[in-house]
């Protein structure tokens, strides 16, 4: 094969990347090892919810590259979600300043630079950081994350899936986790025996272990991440007033100490979009990018249901004007079955240190589209903010391969003041909505009987000081006390049960709850339920039907429909 000159190089790339609609820069190409500014590379931003890939090894630039994608997108009108790892994209609310290097480096590669900032919106899981606190109910979540989180088996898994179907279909609304620990202990106990073996697959021993998992995560602390009000999805879609798309950070600060929650809680975000969004078809740009950061963590140990759904979420995504980036070191680190679906692809410079690291550097090699450059030495040699580049143009054929000096980004490369951040989070539109948890009569009071109190009938025993209701209160909480303390192996941290429950909480709405059932003995645990329980569970299929059915399905994660605030 002849062997092509400069000249042709650079023609190809020219030839590959001239597109006609708005696209997203990337840089210039760098060919026979001198950047060409005439020789620009850029994504179309049609072809952005074909979704992509950026990976690299540490240090190589990855978080720079979202940064500058995210300006570009956000000054489309492409609304932005990024994981904030560590700290630096923060960035994106403050103008960055140029110095002399800098200016350099943009005029090289033929890049207009000015200091620029963007709208941003902070979140914080659970209010585990700056941020506004982001929470999901334990039903919206769904068996397959809580799974995932809890590091079930196969075998456990499909018994959690078993305990929210019992749960929905006798309306016990699971916010949090100690809802889901009432309804598990309920099905453990004598009263409960009888709807465990109508549940058929779910056996007491399984049953239990599911439980000790669940007071395990109580014990670590991330009940906060679990309740109301729940976060809306379609808060991550938002423009500001002059058109340009919000970049939503999600701040993960303590990352490194819960990586299987922080990764299942964005798979969760996806999921919900997923469910919510209409089919929107091609569309001229997306509806939203979404980056999926430390991508890795999705797929550890994941069970094959929670691989299933994860390929149909970016598998049919894309249809409702999604695009997802996975952001990890190197190719291997996503199935096959979603590495796949992933035509957009920066890849930064990789480390062949070890056996194991030239093994991933051959296999990302064979990822790529035959090109002018011999991979194996540009992807071991590329230089910081460097990367290979490959990606959909606008008639779905894969451009030419091209090594790219990448754009630098015009806000500030690093966090911002914690001044700015606060102030920001303070002026947001959402503090008010989501930045006070509520606790809402749900499952834990049903069971436990308090969730008829201070209203009609049922409430008599209480004010009988019968101590009924109190004593389904306190036999959940005696267990968790009890599990807690055998778990850690030390007093546990939660308070005893009072002897009467005099507590008020927020009176649910009724387009979200369902009222009490006030009849029967308010001793008896299936009058608390308001009947939904035993004989009453049959009588009730039949007459809801087919409309119940459509009110309870879950979508391919077992998430269900949020409860809309």
């Amino acid at each position: 094969m002849a062997i092509k000159s400069t000249a042709d190089k650079v023609a190809t790339i020219q030839k590959g990347y001239t597109l006609e609609g708005p696209t997203i820069e990337l840089g210039a190409a760098i060919i026979d090892g001198e950047v060409h500014k005439d020789a620009p590379v850029r994504l179309p931003l049609s072809m952005m919810n074909r979704h992509g890939l950026v990976a690299g090894a540490t240090g190589t630039g990855k978080t720079v590259t979202l940064h500058m994608m995210a300006e570009q997108l956000s000054a489309a009108g492409v609304p932005v979600f990024l994981a904030d790892i560590k700290g630096d994209l923060s960035g994106l609310a403050t103008a960055a300043t140029g110095s002399e290097k800098l200016m350099a480096r943009t005029a090289g590669i033929g890049q207009p630079w000015s200091g620029k900032t963007f709208p941003v919106e902070f979140l914080a899981l659970g209010g585990d950081g700056n941020g506004i606190p982001v929470r999901a109910t334990i039903t919206s979540f769904g068996p397959i994350l809580l799974s995932r989180i809890m590091e079930l088996n196969d075998t456990q898994e499909s018994s959690l899936q078993l305990v929210f179907h019992f749960a929905d279909k006798n309306n016990l609304e699971l916010i949090d986790l100690k809802d889901l620990r009432a309804v598990i202990q309920f099905l453990t106990s004598a009263e409960g025996k009888d709807e465990l073996e109508q549940l058929g697959g779910l056996s007491k021993a399984t049953a239990g272990v599911i439980l000790r998992e669940l007071i395990t995560l109580e014990a670590q602390g991330m009940e906060k991440f679990f309740g109301e009000p729940e976060f809306d999805t379609a808060e991550l879609m938002r423009t500001a007033p002059d058109g340009r798309g919000v970049i939503t950070c999600l701040e993960l600060p303590t990352l490194q100490t819960k990586p299987m929650l922080f990764s299942t809680f964005l798979m969760w975000l996806l999921a919900d979009l997923f469910e919510d969004l209409p089919e929107a078809g091609d569309l001229d740009k997306p509806k939203l990018v979404f980056f999926l950061d430390e991508a890795h963590l999705l797929f550890n140990g994941a069970s094959k249901a929670f691989l299933d759904a994860i390929t149909t979420t970016v598998r049919l995504i894309r249809s409702k004007g999604v695009g997802i980036f996975f952001v990890t070191q190197t190719p291997k680190d996503v199935p096959a079955e979603v590495l796949g679906q992933l035509a957009n692809r920066v890849q930064h410079a990789l480390r062949a240190y070890t056996p194991e690291d030239a093994k991933a550097l051959k296999a990302t090699v064979s990822t790529f589209p035959m090109s002018d450059y011999d991979l194996e030495e540009t992807l071991t040699s590329a230089g910081i903010g460097e990367a290979v580049i490959t990606v959909m143009n606008e008639k779905g054929a894969p451009t030419p391969v091209a090594l790219t000096r990448l754009r630098a980004p015009e806000s500030v490369m690093g966090p911002s003041a914690d001044a700015l951040i606060s102030s920001t989070v303070a002026g947001s539109a959402l503090l008010p909505k989501y930045g006070t948890a509520v606790d809402n009569v749900s499952a834990y009071e049903k069971i436990s009987g308090k969730a008829s109190e201070g209203s009609g009938a049922a409430a008599e025993p209480a004010a009988r000081g019968d101590g009924a209701s109190d004593g389904g209160t306190s036999s959940v909480d005696a267990e968790a006390r009890r599990i807690e303390e055998d778990i850690l192996g030390r007093p546990s941290s939660r308070p005893a049960p009072a002897p009467s429950s005099q507590e008020t909480r927020e009176a649910p709405r009724q387009s979200q709850r369902q009222p009490a059932n006030d009849g029967g003995m308010a001793g008896d645990l299936a009058g608390a339920l308001g009947g939904a329980l035993g004989g009453g569970l049959k009588s009730m299929a039949r007459s809801l039907g087919t409309q119940l059915g459509r009110e309870l399905l879950r979508g391919v994660f077992g998430t269900a429909p949020k409860r809309r605030r």
